[in-house]
């Protein structure tokens, strides 16, 4: 609220007041890197320390459990490179001779990987080194937005949880735009916050503009303009209009961008092959009675916490983070609605996975716009146990306490459940992949199998436009075999006639009802013996070519 400031005359007897006039900002680091020797060592020592992380998967080939989306990912920035630089036609390979136009997210993070290999030659993992770049991202601004909002120990420790957290590392060494999404997301939020604490001397702009290219790099982003209107709501209680309306117009201006981006995305889906529209699973698809019969698929749920993305440590740090927020002293004041912005976060995250319970369950990479409000309650639980005792941090006790706690939780991390998310599950189809690319014509299409079907890793390792079977696109499982032999027979008869001219199959090929290929459509292999060449059979795949 407002103060009135009351001015005591020295020659009348009436006391005159003055008009209200908004508080004063409240007092906070909210600069760059403000801070002392001490903070300074620690901030960079996480961060290396976060990069130390995610080196070790840089250089793995996409066969991991994320293969599925970082193949067409890879796909889009290739082809940006190879078929144009338009950022608005996002374009894959595994539906057809093309061009095989998609609705998706806003191509900023496939647009700086096809930079990076127009400069310098194709690498697979120049996709990971642009994640882990926004990854290192996220740690900065989430330093400094927990250093703003609550003190500097608190974002230590909180840069710390989110260095180490399986969940994000797994992410941010992958080939997804979420990583890009989370750091310009985690930018904005604190460069709004930084505008907020300095009341009418701060225009956001540079805010509004790191927010709407994140939630332009993936929609769910958005979910968290609850913060910002939570920003925008505690201008007006203490009665700064100014602030307000120019926030108002900064979200207004990046509103209109990302729903003229989105719907152009969605027309783009509707209107071309293979008429699809990244992303399903949302309550308005399927009821809320569907998502209530299901718990909001909180089974599938706890199965990724607990084996995917935090383990029992993790989740236990947070929620006592939870249970025992921060208590400032008198000397350091902080407005109490600010430190409320993590709990503001976590909430916006909850409301989209429930409006996306089942596309989140079946992508969990989604999942990442989480990872900040956790990592922000892990880090305070951090800062509980170092201070156990009456210890204080930054002391020796406390800095070794903390230093230990971080490597148990690094250690976990990298033995007991990033191996489970990097396990080379694809590496069959990257090897037919590659067989196919030494023995086809740079102009044959291309029909594959992987070990998860509907996989389209081994159509981008042939370097070829081709299929996948069942093919993809549109509103139709492609990650179910059909129950007769006569449908995929047709399929691959029409996809002949479009131009395929190779066929490929893992041995360990499986619908995601766990029926083998070469078992369930062991017609469709003797179709293809008496029609197509046997080629090549090694111990991973057998390959025809199609006459």
């Amino acid at each position: 609220m407002s103060e009135a400031h009351v001015v005591t005359p020295t020659n009348t007897a009436k006391p005159v007041a003055a008009k209200p006039v908004a508080p004063k900002p409240v007092a906070a680091n909210s600069g760059p890197l403000p801070f002392g020797t001490f903070d300074q060592l620690a901030f960079f020592a996480i961060l290396a320390f976060a990069l130390y992380l995610r080196l070790p998967y840089m250089t793995q080939p996409l066969v991991d459990v994320f293969s599925w989306r970082e193949a067409s990912t890879a796909m889009i920035a290739e082809n940006y490179w190879q078929h144009g630089w338009n950022i608005f036609l996002p374009e894959v390979n595994w539906s057809g001779p093309g061009p095989s136009y998609q609705g998706r997210e806003f191509g900023l993070y496939g647009y700086l990987v096809a930079i990076l290999n127009a400069v310098f030659g194709w690498h697979d993992w120049f996709g990971r080194l642009v994640a882990i770049g926004f990854g290192l991202l996220t740690v900065f601004a989430l330093h400094r937005l927990v250093a703003l909002i609550w003190d500097e120990r608190h974002a230590h420790a909180a840069a710390l949880a989110y260095a180490v957290m399986p969940g994000a590392i797994a992410i941010e060494s992958s080939v997804l735009p979420d990583p890009a999404m989370l750091g310009l997301i985690t930018l904005g939020i604190w460069l709004y916050a930084r505008a907020w604490a300095a009341g009418s001397k701060a225009y956001p702009v540079w805010a509004a503009l790191a927010f709407t290219l994140g939630a332009l790099s993936k929609l769910p982003g958005l979910g968290v303009g609850l913060a910002i209107l939570w920003l925008m709501v505690l201008s007006l209680l203490r009665g700064d209009r100014t602030t307000f309306l120019r926030t108002l117009i900064a979200v207004a201006i990046g509103l209109a961008a990302i729903i003229g981006y989105y719907a152009w995305a969605i027309h783009l889906g509707r209107s071309t092959p293979p008429y699809h529209v990244a992303g399903s699973g949302y309550v308005w698809d399927h009821g809320l009675s569907a998502f209530i019969a299901e718990a909001f698929y909180a089974q599938s749920l706890w199965d990724i916490s607990i084996w995917w993305f935090y383990g029992y440590a993790f989740l236990a740090l947070i929620a006592l983070g939870l249970w025992l927020p921060p208590r400032f002293a008198k000397e350091e004041p902080r407005a109490p609605g600010l430190t409320r912005l993590p709990y503001v976060w976590l909430l916006a995250a909850i409301i989209v996975y429930l409006c996306a319970a089942k596309e989140i369950s079946t992508n969990p990479w989604n999942l990442h716009l989480f990872h900040v409000p956790l990592a922000i309650f892990a880090g305070r639980a951090l800062i509980l146990l170092a201070e156990l005792g009456g210890v204080s941090f930054p002391s020796l006790a406390g800095v070794a306490r903390f230093i230990v706690m971080g490597a148990i939780l690094a250690a976990l991390s990298q033995f007991q459940i990033l191996p489970r998310l990097k396990t080379p599950q694809g590496e069959e189809a990257r090897l037919m992949g590659q067989a196919i690319d030494r023995l086809a014509g740079p102009d044959d299409l291309v029909v594959t199998i992987s070990p998860e079907v509907g996989d389209p890793i081994a159509v981008y390792y042939s370097r070829r436009n081709g299929w996948t079977l069942p093919p993809g696109g549109g509103a139709s499982d492609w990650s179910t075999f059909a129950e007769d032999d006569a449908t995929p027979i047709a399929q691959l008869n029409d996809m002949k006639s479009q131009g395929a001219r190779w066929f490929g199959v893992t041995r360990n090929a499986e619908d995601r009802l766990d029926r083998p290929f070469l078992e369930h459509h062991a017609g469709v292999i003797a179709y293809l013996d008496q029609t197509a060449e046997r080629v090549l059979e090694t111990p991973e795949f057998i390959l025809f070519r199609l006459q």
